[in-house]
C-alpha cells in the first residue's frame, strides 16, 4: 500500500505541531516552577516582615510603658524612692538610656529604627516576589493556552491555530521573561 495518504504521511506533517506543543509544555514547566518558587518566597517574606512589625510594635510598647514610669516616678517626687532625689534621678537616667537603646540599636538591629528598615526591606522583596508571581502565572496562563490551541491544529488541520499557538508562546516566553529580570516593569494587579 503505497498510497500518498496513508498514516506515515499524515504523522509526519505532525511532527512539527507535535514539537510546537513539547516546547509550549517544557516552558509551562519552567515558568510554574519559577511561579511556585515565587510565590513561596513571598509568603516567607510577608511572614518575615509580619513579624518584624510585631516585634517593632513589643518594643513600643515596652518604651511607652517606661516613659509612663518615668512620668510618673518624677511625679511621684523623690520622697517616693528610698535614697531621694539621687536614686530617682539613677533610675529615671537608666530608664532614659533603655528607651534610647529601643529606639536604636545598630549592632544588634533591633531596635525600633531598624527594625522599622529590616521590614520595609521584607516587604519591599515581598513585593516583587509577588510581582514575579504573577507574571510567571500569566505567562504560564499563555503557554497552557498555546498548547491547547495547537493541539486543535492536529484535529482541524488549520494551521492558523498553529501560529496562534506560537504567537501565545511567544507571549508566555516574554511574560516569564519580564517576571525574572523586571518584576516592576509591568504593573498586573
Amino acid at each position: 500500500m503505497s498510497g500518498g495518504h496513508g498514516h506515515g504521511d499524515h504523522g509526519s506533517s505532525n511532527k512539527p505541531i507535535a514539537m510546537l506543543i513539547a516546547v509550549l509544555a517544557l516552558f509551562l514547566a519552567f515558568s510554574e516552577t519559577l511561579g511556585k518558587s515565587a510565590q513561596t518566597d513571598a509568603i516567607s517574606k510577608n511572614v518575615e516582615a509580619a513579624n518584624l512589625w510585631s516585634f517593632f510594635q513589643a518594643k513600643t510598647i515596652r518604651q511607652t510603658t517606661l516613659r509612663t514610669a518615668t512620668d510618673q516616678a518624677n511625679l511621684a517626687g523623690p520622697a517616693a524612692l528610698p535614697g531621694g532625689e539621687a536614686a530617682l534621678k539613677a533610675r529615671t537616667d537608666d530608664w532614659a538610656k533603655t528607651i534610647a537603646r529601643w529606639e536604636s540599636e545598630p549592632e544588634t538591629g533591633e531596635g525600633r529604627k531598624e527594625l522599622v528598615a529590616r521590614a520595609k526591606a521584607a516587604e519591599e522583596r515581598r513585593d516583587t516576589s509577588l510581582a514575579r508571581y504573577h507574571h510567571y502565572e500569566v505567562g504560564s496562563a499563555a503557554f497552557q493556552i498555546g498548547i491547547v490551541i495547537a493541539s486543535a491544529t492536529l484535529i482541524t488541520g488549520i494551521m492558523a491555530l498553529a501560529w496562534l499557538g506560537v504567537g501565545l508562546g511567544v507571549a508566555g516566553v516574554v511574560m516569564t521573561a519580564i517576571g525574572f529580570f523586571a518584576p516592576h516593569a509591568v504593573h498586573l494587579i
